[in-house]
């Protein structure tokens, strides 16, 4: 992980700078350039694959995007999780998903996965605690080696 800029920005100023490629998240104002190893991504993509499938076969009304962020109420942040499963029914409560594809509710979330890699710190500590305060009912930390 490489800090993208060192001058401080709002979540708003996030949204309107971030490029359409690369993988940028914004923590308490820094933006962090994400850069996962291969091996973080075989492991995200096994998974999406088993996940729509189940999905699929369950029939749910949920879905995995794919550039979707998090956003805790708490800070001038903004989470790209590895995986995020969103329950479709509570999108109309979110006030960002139409314009920027941006969930600020945890009623909105099912699962979010994060893979661990280079990381491990933010994942285990940080977004762990941003999750939960949240109120997303569930969030696994599976490790890429």
């Amino acid at each position: 992980m490489v800090q993208a800029a060192s001058q401080l920005m709002s979540f708003q100023e996030f949204l309107a700078w971030k490029p359409e490629t690369g993988r940028f998240e914004l923590h308490d104002g820094v933006i962090v350039d994400m850069q996962p190893t291969g091996a973080h991504e075989q492991v995200v993509g096994l998974l999406n694959r088993k996940l729509n499938v189940i999905i699929d076969q369950a029939d749910l009304a949920a879905f995995i995007p794919n550039t979707a962020l998090l956003r805790p109420e708490s800070a001038e942040t903004g989470y790209k999780p590895d995986v995020l499963l969103i329950n479709q029914t509570g999108l109309a409560d979110e006030p960002l998903w139409e314009r920027e594809s941006v969930i600020t509710l945890g009623s909105s979330v099912q699962l979010v996965v994060e893979v661990t890699s280079t990381n491990w710190p933010d994942d285990y500590a940080r977004k762990f605690e941003d999750y939960e305060a949240m109120g997303i009912p569930e969030y696994w930390i599976l490790g890429a080696t």
